[in-house]
């Protein structure tokens, strides 16, 4: 039946993405300030490229595939209290392959336990760090579009086919952007390594996965079909990171912001707090961090990473909570770890040096 299937070649369904739309608005916000909070602006405009730059790398690699796929590029979904953003979905005849897309700096090691440890220099010294597993995030975005499909069958039965067939059909895949980094999987679980690939992997990998399959081969119909079904389900707009700089800015051009005490808003006056925060070290904070992970570890014989990995922490510092409902978009927070270590991240995060 394939041979009669007309070539469609790579179709992005979805290729915009939220990111970039976001670095274009502080880029402007840039032009607009000075002092620390321009530091800050250009500080969240490496990392938001930094990613960016490796969505792209994936693009290119799926662009230049030579295969016939649908893909949506930055999706975000929500149902039944759970919620996924998902870098790539890439709809085959075969399959559907789920993205995960790191850039991360350094050199990644899976262990035998299947865990992800992460070797980097950081301020001339060689870190090395447990971090969050990328395969456990992706299971995660996997749940989602399976609870997003079934809600879509009609019946009882068609839904327990859906489920029966739906591992076999949705690939979870994490993918490694940045060129330089050195995966040594030689010890992980089968499972685990034949989810992780470098970005130049890529192709090969689905042409593998896609052999496979000898049946059920989706038209190019039922293909536009499927993607156009994520495509309506996506959430546009889900966050807007950048509107808390707009708005200081505007504050601070009307006169209403000059300083922490003259807000009354506990947010807005962390936001201005900012350049008195940005002047501290960095490292500084990173080592208060880890001295903290470091000593409740030991009090709960558990390993530091469990408490929170490098990854978190630099999200925690990046996203700056002032509250524990904030501290839940913090990546690794949920209610447990907060209950038990949330009022002592704030006391860290927003304390002076001492």
């Amino acid at each position: 039946m394939s041979l009669f299937q007309k070539k469609i070649g790579t179709v992005f369904f979805k290729e915009s993405s939220e990111t970039a739309e976001y670095i274009e608005r502080l880029k402007n916000l840039h032009d607009k300030t000075e002092g620390t909070l321009k530091k800050e602006i250009e500080k969240q405009i490496k990392f938001a490229k930094y990613g960016a730059d490796g969505e792209n790398k994936v693009a290119y690699e799926l662009k230049t595939s030579g295969l016939d796929m649908y893909v949506l590029h930055d999706v975000y979904f929500e149902i039944n209290g759970l919620s996924a953003q998902i870098d790539y979905i890439v709809i085959t005849r075969k399959r559907i392959y789920i993205l995960e897309c790191k850039n991360l700096i350094g050199d990644i090691e899976i262990d035998s336990s299947g865990s992800f440890v992460r070797t980097y220099e950081l301020f001339g010294r060689k870190m090395r760090e447990g971090i969050y597993s990328p395969i456990t995030q992706n299971k995660r975005h996997l749940q989602v579009l399976k609870e997003l499909r079934k809600s879509s069958k009609s019946n009882l039965i068609s839904k327990m086919i859906f489920e029966k067939n739906f591992d076999e059909v949705h690939k979870s895949v994490v993918v490694l952007a940045n060129p330089k980094t050195c995966l040594n999987a030689r010890y992980a679980p089968k499972e685990i390594k034949q989810q992780v690939i470098r970005a130049d992997q890529l192709i090969a990998y689905i042409q593998e996965m896609d052999s496979l399959v000898k049946e059920n081969t989706m038209s190019e119909k039922q293909m536009k079909e499927l993607a156009g079904f994520y495509l309506e389900k996506n959430v546009p707009g889900h966050s807007d990171y950048a509107e808390k700089y707009e708005t200081l800015i505007e504050k601070l051009k009307a006169g209403e912001v000059k300083s922490p005490e003259e807000v009354k808003d506990k947010r807005e006056a962390a936001e201005v707090e900012t350049s008195g925060k940005m002047e501290k070290s960095i490292e500084d904070l990173v080592r208060r961090l880890k001295e903290f992970r470091k000593e409740q570890s030991r009090k709960e014989g558990i390993k530091a990473y469990y408490i929170f990995n490098d990854a978190q922490m630099m999200d925690l510092i990046e996203k700056n909570p002032v509250t524990r409902e904030e501290m839940m978009k913090v990546s690794g927070f949920g209610k447990i770890k907060i209950e038990k270590y949330g009022d002592d991240l704030l006391a860290i995060l927003h304390s002076e040096n001492k």
